[in-house]
């Protein structure tokens, strides 16, 4: 199995401890102190026992009253009884803190994610490694942190307890039994480790067996996955995803079970040694029964706490080394540079302009752009064509600024947009993107999303659909704009009516994205990716009518593999290879007889069924 680093450490083993404990501390408090308390208490029976044990076997030796003995057997009732209890109060707290600590770490990690301005980090597969192994430890791990802490606590005043007791016994036994707890530290420390380095391995065959279970469960795949006949292929891709990350678990839960069978050979050997010695020590007169009682408890209380403490160790160790997942992607750097101080966008009145941009995804990447120049003057339509893998997709992601070039510079009326912030550019661009999301919501919030200031404005949210066609559609759904568009869950309304979720179709779905950004009808800019895709012949007619009315007099962009829908552009750029390579109207564009003019005319002989219908300089009037 291929290996790759696990995440470097940004901070100290105490910043992650501390930050790790304020997170528990502001998200539950009083549970936190609750637990606190009964740790302490916890730490302290098992000793309070042995030594009441003690007492209460010499005093029944000896002559001492009746009254004493009971309240020393009450004592011991006592005890035990608050050993009984303990366990299922701490447990209470702990899952109280467990809870609110989960709400609190997951909210701080969204809320890091959304923070994040571009695209850079979901299109890097270490950081999706990252980012499952934070939202795993986000909601556990700050808490076993704190628990582990107090287990090591309670471990400590355990052991400090009988190794006092013991050594007053045997100073000899006192260091058998302290040191027979040594390996266990070592070695609970080296296997956490080794844990947290199997986790961050095994992550992206996890997340590749998720994507695999994700195609043979989901209604989007399954009508290939059926008519292919690929299920049993993709089920193996699966389970050999599965099957790799089982291996490299196994491979540790074997090497833990052999290191700890011999460390618990090693504890019953002293165990055995001091109850030999103990017996032998008391048949000779050196012990009374009351010694040999706390001596045989505190050999075990010694190595019971030893290995609580081993274990403390490790949980603690092995979870801030999970924890500092969650601390690298909630603390993580910018990923667009912002200046602290950005530049105003001023609204456009002139235009976006491209001056010798290059751009590529990594250093690893090749070039996606390759010095493109052009504008998109103010008030103008601009259409973007080319052939797929030409760069035009990879052009809308810098004009939104989810990236910025790698070389060369866009203008906004004059601003760079490396100099701008990217939340107030995006607050001037609406944009139908070609991969569109639909949301398993009501198709009034479908549409409102688009600008969430109109959630409640059934007003603006009928005319948007009305634009793209999807009024009349939505209107008749059982629920109208109130239906649930999905049927993988239902609102608590309609729960029992299993009626009430409705999918759309393609072309639906389509108009309804594209109300969603007719929504933002007020805006600077507009792109348009794809608008009509999946849209028959007749729907595609209506949808460019309509945009050509939505962009009369705006800035737009229009992104189509489809040359007839361009035509009426301002202006027309033919981007090939990361170049423009042509650009000018659709008539200038098809007289000069270059690329656009050979992809207009093979579209064009596919519904003429002619192999060519326009020579080059013909009219096309």
């Amino acid at each position: 199995m291929a290996t790759h680093d696990p995440p470097p450490a940004k901070m100290s083993f105490i910043d992650e401890f501390i930050a790790a404990w304020r997170l528990v501390r502001s998200a539950a408090s009083g549970a936190l102190t609750l637990y606190l308390i009964l740790t302490l208490i916890g730490g302290l029976l098992p000793v309070a026992v042995a030594w009441l044990t003690k007492l209460l076997l010499d005093s029944l030796a000896g002559a001492v009253s009746s009254d004493h003995i009971l309240r020393v057997a009450s004592g011991i009732g006592l005890a035990t009884a608050a050993m009984a209890v303990m366990p299922q109060a701490a447990q209470y707290f702990n899952q109280q803190m467990t809870r609110r600590v989960a709400m609190v770490a997951q909210d701080r990690l969204f809320g890091a994610i959304d923070r994040f301005l571009g695209l850079s980090r979901f299109e890097d597969p270490d950081f999706l490694d990252r980012l499952r192994l934070a939202q795993q430890a986000g909601g556990s791990t700050p808490n076993s942190v704190v628990e582990g802490l107090l287990s090591i606590v309670r471990a400590l005043i355990t052991i400090t307890g009988f190794l006092g007791s013991l050594y007053l016994l045997s100073p000899l036994m006192t260091i058998l039994a302290l040191g027979a707890g040594l390996p266990v530290l070592v070695a609970e420390n080296v296997l956490s480790r080794q844990r947290v380095n199997m986790y961050w391995n095994v992550g992206p065959h996890e997340r590749r067996e998720l994507f695999y279970a994700q195609l043979l469960g989901s209604v989007a795949a399954a009508k290939e996955v059926r008519l292919f006949d690929i299920g049993a292929f993709l089920r193996k891709r699966m389970m050999t995803e599965r099957a790799t990350a089982d291996d490299a678990k196994r491979v540790l839960e074997k090497r833990t079970a052999i290191v700890q069978s011999g460390l618990s050979i090693l504890a019953a050997s002293v165990f055995s040694f001091g109850l030999i010695w103990a017996v032998l020590a008391t048949i000779k007169g050196q012990l009374s029964i009351g010694d040999i009682t706390v001596l045989i408890a505190a050999i075990a209380g010694v190595q019971s706490a030893l290995g609580a403490l081993a274990g403390g160790v490790g949980q603690l160790h092995q979870s801030m080394l999970m924890f500092r997942n969650y601390l690298l992607v909630t603390g993580a750097a910018p990923d667009l540079p912002v200046l602290a101080a950005p530049r105003p966008l001023p609204e456009l009145h002139d235009g976006i302009e491209l001056q010798d941009v290059w751009f590529r995804y990594s250093k690893d990447h090749p070039w996606v752009l390759r010095g493109v120049t052009f504008r998109i003057s103010a008030g103008k339509s601009v259409a973007l064509v080319g052939l797929n893998g030409a760069g035009k997709s990879t052009l809308v992601k810098l004009l939104c600024r989810f990236y910025d070039p790698t070389r060369g510079d866009i203008l906004w009326d004059g601003v760079n947009l490396r100099d701008t912030d990217p939340s107030e550019l995006r607050q001037r661009v609406s944009a139908l993107f070609q991969d569109f999301m639909q949301y398993d919501l009501t198709a009034a919030e479908n549409i409102a999303l688009g600008d969430l200031r109109h959630l409640s404005d059934e007003g603006r949210i009928h005319a948007a659909a009305l634009r793209a066609g999807i009024h009349e559609t939505l209107s008749n759904l059982p629920r109208g704009y109130s239906t649930l568009l999905s049927r993988n869950f239902f609102t608590e309304t309609d729960k029992d009516n299993p009626d009430t979720g409705v999918v759309l179709s393609g072309g639906q779905w389509q108009r309804l994205a594209l109300a969603r950004s007719l929504l933002r009808d007020r805006r600077d800019f507009m792109i348009l990716d794809e608008p009509s895709a999946g849209l028959d012949a007749e729907a595609e007619h209506e949808i460019h009518t309509t945009l050509k009315k939505c962009r009369a007099g705006l800035t737009s962009l229009l992104i189509s593999h489809r040359l007839s829908s361009v035509r009426d552009a301002d202006h027309i750029a033919v981007l090939s290879e990361g170049r423009i390579v042509e650009s000018g109207d659709h008539c200038a564009l098809v007289t000069s007889g270059g690329l656009y003019w050979r992809l207009f005319t093979m579209q064009a002989s596919g519904y003429n069924g002619e192999q060519s219908v326009l020579r080059p300089g013909a009219s096309v009037d």
